[in-house]
This record gives structure tokens, C-alpha cells and sequence, in this order.
């Protein structure tokens, strides 16, 4: 048998986009938990929060697809706050086999708390660009995402 060895092209990571999202996926995350470590809260805990309260009453799908989460994760998500008190499961009178999800006065309260924190991590984040260049960073990100969605294990709706 013969066995053939190959050398890989000398790719320069640092050319590579996908490793700098990556790398700054990372940063941000890690920013986000240091600004709102007194809350307790996850950057998925916060999205499904925030978009609990744009859309009080949407299925545990929608609000996957809404913050771009597979739907056991989204599960997982749910049930921790759920257990904490700040959001409950409530049954559909259209179809009991889906529940649909309310914010409690607490989860409103913790969100209502944390949005300061949150809005200093997305600051810090954007720091190191000059401030002219930060909507147009952001605005490209959105080209992004949106353009290959389709493309994700868990695409956002629209």
C-alpha cells in the first residue's frame, strides 16, 4: 500500500475572515459576561429574553428561528430561565402540544436591568474602530448574516 503524504498550502490565518469572526465571537462574548456578570446572564439567555419581550407569547420555533438558536439548544435556554423565574411556559389554546412563552414580572425586571450592561459590552466592542467607521462595520456584519443565513444549522427568520 502506498501511502502518499501531501503538505498543506502555507495558509496564513490571519488572511482568513472566518477566523476572525471567530476570534471576535470569542471577545464578544467574553465582554458581554463581564459587563453583566452581576445579572447572571448568557448572550443567548439575553437574546431570547430581549426578544421575549419585543414579541410577548411566540412558540419556542419562532423564537429559535428568531435569535438564530437550533431549537434543543433554544430548549435548553428556556429551561434555565424558566427555573429562575423570568419567563413561563404557557399552553396554546389552539394547540396543546405548543407552549408559548410570556416574560414574569421578574424576567421583564432583569432585562430591564441588564440593557445598560449590555449596550456597554456592544460600546466596547466597537471601541477599537473610529467612531465614523462603527455603523458601516455593523451594517457589513448585517450583509453578512443575512446573505448567507440560508447557510447557518439554525437560520434567523428575516
Amino acid at each position: 500500500m502506498t501511502t502518499h503524504t501531501s503538505h498543506p498550502q502555507n495558509v496564513e490565518l490571519d488572511d482568513l475572515p472566518g477566523h476572525h469572526i471567530r476570534r471576535l465571537h470569542q471577545i464578544a462574548v467574553a465582554i458581554f459576561l463581564q459587563e453583566a456578570e452581576p445579572h447572571g446572564l448568557t448572550p443567548m439567555q439575553f437574546a431570547a429574553l430581549q426578544a421575549l419581550a419585543n414579541a410577548p407569547g411566540i412558540d419556542q420555533r419562532t423564537l429559535a428561528r428568531t435569535i438564530g438558536l437550533d431549537t434543543s439548544t433554544t430548549g435548553g435556554v428556556i429551561d434555565r430561565l424558566e427555573s429562575r423565574g423570568l419567563l413561563l411556559r404557557n399552553s396554546n389554546p389552539n394547540d396543546r402540544r405548543v407552549r408559548l412563552l410570556t416574560l414574569t414580572d421578574a424576567g421583564q425586571a432583569l432585562l430591564h436591568e441588564v440593557v445598560p450592561a449590555m449596550l456597554q459590552a456592544q460600546r466596547r466592542i466597537l471601541e477599537p474602530l473610529p467612531a465614523a467607521d462603527r455603523a458601516e462595520f455593523v451594517r457589513m456584519l448585517r450583509a453578512l448574516v443575512v446573505a448567507n443565513n440560508a447557510l447557518s444549522r439554525a437560520p434567523s427568520d428575516p
